[in-house]
């Protein structure tokens, strides 16, 4: 049997996920990093594998948009900030991704995109004609949420014989995130409230896309219309000062925040996620301790918990570095978890 060739692999964006997911390309066999794409002009230039403290990779970092669309790979993992975070909207990053198809390049991504039939007939119109025009196929993993709200709770109602209500928590210390542009700038950690009130809406607003996607992906897969996707968001301050990696938290600030999204049905909710983020879980104990939950309603009852995840942002990159395979042997089109198999793929094994 012969073996498949490395996946000629293009990194879009290198922030604290992308990061993770270089190092990945760069050190595992099956993969063949063929271009990086940046945003800081400090990073341009730069040898990818110098970038994440590894050896020279031979390929030179580049913010030259029309570079990395005329050059030629199997797959794109498009990873940067949301286009909300500069004053954008999530069309901008619809016509990027859709420049790679019609290049004729399979995306994954993690800016959302994990159901697109969720922004309506024409994004996936406008997406679908990307990838006839490029042969190529889109998939979204997303970061948060992306398999512990998705995935893992389709998974569990496999065992189910009837379902009443699907409840997920996801809780996320980010004591020891490094990226201010995420903790500070987008959650808004730090922030005084009237400051945080202010700065959030854009974070709010893809929030409830990126949820609303997730929620209605559930309910599809299993044959539930939902009326509605409900949100609600709540934050806390801190009693007293501390620091987290990304800055000083001070007394008064916002030190944790809560987001609630409900998937209605003739006004009950048939799915329900809360995601809890945590400046640092020790000095903000209020709502739940980082970690997953799953809770299936029905019959049988079942809950499933994971009392923690180290690294969690690499868990998020391996998810889409993972899906490769899978993505690049699907038929063109948009391919949710769905039309994939569950387990995309995997990592390097070692044994001891």
């Amino acid at each position: 049997m012969r073996a498949q060739p490395p996946y000629r692999v293009v990194q879009w964006a290198t922030g604290a996920v992308g990061r993770y997911s270089l190092r990945n390309l760069i050190t595992r066999p099956e993969f063949d990093l063929v271009g990086v794409l940046v945003y800081d002009p400090d990073k341009v230039g730069q040898d990818a594998g110098s970038l994440v403290g590894l050896p020279a990779a031979g390929v030179e970092c580049t913010d030259d948009v029309e570079r990395i669309l005329a050059g030629d790979a199997d797959c794109v993992l498009h990873m940067p900030l949301p286009a909300a975070y500069f004053g954008g909207d999530h069309g901008s990053d619809l016509e990027s991704i859709c420049g790679l198809l019609e290049s004729g390049k399979n995306v994954i991504t993690t800016t959302g995109f994990v159901n697109p039939q969720s922004y309506g007939p024409g994004v996936v119109a406008r997406l679908e004609a990307a990838c006839r025009a490029g042969g190529s196929t889109l998939h979204g993993t997303g970061i948060n949420p992306g398999f512990m709200s998705d995935l893992l709770p389709l998974a569990l109602t496999g065992l189910s014989s009837r379902v009443d209500h699907i409840y997920v928590r996801e809780s996320s210390d980010y004591r020891g995130h490094p990226s201010r542009q995420i903790v500070v700038d987008l959650i808004g950690f730090t922030r005084s409230p009237k400051d945080y009130a202010t700065a959030v809406r854009p974070f709010r607003a893809f929030q409830r896309a990126l949820f609303a996607e997730s929620v209605q992906l559930v309910a599809g897969a299993l044959g539930v219309t939902l009326d509605e996707v409900e949100e609600y968001d709540d934050f806390e301050l801190a009693e007293e000062e501390f620091e987290i990696a990304a800055g000083m938290v001070r007394r008064g600030t916002v030190c944790a925040s809560r987001w609630i999204f409900s998937g209605l049905v003739r006004g009950r909710p048939f799915m329900t996620v809360e995601c809890v983020y945590k400046a640092d879980s020790m000095a903000a104990p209020r709502w739940a301790d980082p970690g997953f939950t799953v809770h299936i309603e029905g019959v049988p009852e079942m809950m499933l918990t994971v009392n923690e995840m180290s690294h969690g942002l690499a868990g998020a990159a391996a998810h889409a570095v993972n899906s490769i395979p899978a993505v690049c042997a699907a038929g063109p089109g948009i391919r949710t978890l769905l039309d994939l198999p569950l387990a995309t793929g995997r990592g390097t094994v070692r044994l001891a």
